[in-house]
């Protein structure tokens, strides 16, 4: 009687094993970036999100990452608005920028963010202005989507590293530093 308690209970550790292991693999990851950027060194402050992981449903890998900007540089220094883009950061780039905090997906998440991405970068006329749509909105709207507390303080719209920080602290479930 107990050796077959003991295979039994090693098949129900073993399955749960196992599906805790595909759980594991089975998600995309979303993390929050900001740049510290400077004029002198040719890129400004920016905030971004990477997605990686692995979609539950199909198995298909996820290396993404996405940014809202201004077409031109010369464009997002005006206080008019401008012609946009939605852009991706190669990995050396990304390797240089502060990640604030992760947020583990759904399958379901996953593709609201990516349908909302696409919505903005598909959004005809000019839609980038500085200090009312810039790529901190992009985030906060990422964030939202998510369910995570969002404001846009004035003083912070131009200063991506402090704004993460102040949505962080909105968010204290995250449990995440605040990055200096």
């Amino acid at each position: 009687m107990t050796r077959t308690l003991a295979r039994l209970f090693s098949h129900v550790i073993g399955l749960v094993a196992l599906a805790w292991s595909g759980a594991a693999l089975a998600d995309v990851q979303i993390h929050f970036h900001s740049f510290n950027g400077s004029v002198f060194g040719g890129r400004y402050p920016h905030t971004f999100i990477v997605l990686d992981g692995t979609i539950e449903a199909t198995g298909e890998p996820v290396n993404e990452n996405y940014g809202f900007t201004a077409r031109s540089v010369t464009a997002a220094a005006t206080r008019d608005w401008a012609a946009h883009r939605v852009e991706s950061e190669p990995e050396r780039y990304i390797r240089s920028t502060n990640r604030h905090f992760t947020l583990s997906l759904t399958d379901e998440q996953y593709y609201a963010i990516i349908r909302e991405v696409r919505a903005w970068a598909l959004e005809p006329g000019k839609r980038y202005s500085l200090d009312q749509r810039n790529c901190i909105h992009f985030v906060g709207r990422m964030a939202q989507i998510l369910g995570l507390r969002v404001d846009y303080p004035q003083d912070m719209l131009r200063r991506p590293k402090k704004w993460l920080n102040h949505v962080t602290a909105l968010n204290p479930q995250l449990r995440a530093p605040i990055i200096d």
